[in-house]
């Protein structure tokens, strides 16, 4: 082999060699360019994924924040509407009380109210008073009863009042206390008792 076949035997070995370099830098370096997109996609869609995770909280929160607002005022007018229909109601059971006190039904109630307070008193000293308002049905009341009766001070809607001083008991079958107990408790979930 001569001096040129051995420099270009050399030249092509030497220009395979590099292409061979050259191609292999080439595909490592693809390899790294496309593991770095591989890499830079993933990145972005975990940041993508993290954006829309927080606005859909975001979304979530502000829904729940608007819900809560409109739950607070249906409450309030809700509680509104209750109480108007409380006071509505109570009105209307005033002016039945103050219906059925012009009754001879009352007179009645009364004289039973009356028996049983003496009745619980026995033997013991009993004061049993009427409203101011029941003043005029004192007389009958008595001539019924048997018993003396008294005016309170003052204006408890009807009903009675008694006391045994003794056992410092007060019975108090007045309409006020009932009016304003059951006006107290009363509920529309059930009444009185929730039933």
């Amino acid at each position: 082999m001569t001096i040129e076949e051995k420099l270009q035997h050399f030249y092509d070995a030497s220009v395979e060699d590099a292409r061979h370099e050259a191609a292999k830098e080439l595909e490592d370096h693809k390899k790294a360019l496309e593991e770095m997109l591989s890499e830079h996609k993933k990145t972005r869609r975990q940041n993508a994924e993290a954006e829309i995770k927080a606005e859909t909280e975001n979304s979530r929160r502000e829904v729940n924040k608007a819900l809560s607002a409109k739950q607070l005022m249906i409450k309030r007018n809700w509680t509104k509407k209750q109480n108007e229909l409380k006071e509505k109601l109570f009105v209307e059971v005033k002016d039945r009380l103050e219906q059925f006190m012009t009754t001879p039904q009352y007179e009645d109630y009364l004289c039973t109210k009356i028996r049983e307070a003496k009745a619980f008193a026995g033997e013991d000293e009993i004061f049993i008073y009427l409203s101011p308002a029941d003043s005029a049905r004192i007389h009958s009341l008595v001539a019924r009863t048997g018993f003396p009766l008294q005016v309170a001070d003052e204006s408890f809607m009807g009903g009675i009042k008694a006391m045994i001083p003794s056992k410092n008991i007060l019975i108090d079958n007045s309409f006020l206390e009932n009016f304003q107990s059951m006006r107290k408790e009363f509920k529309f979930d059930g009444g009185l008792k929730h039933e």
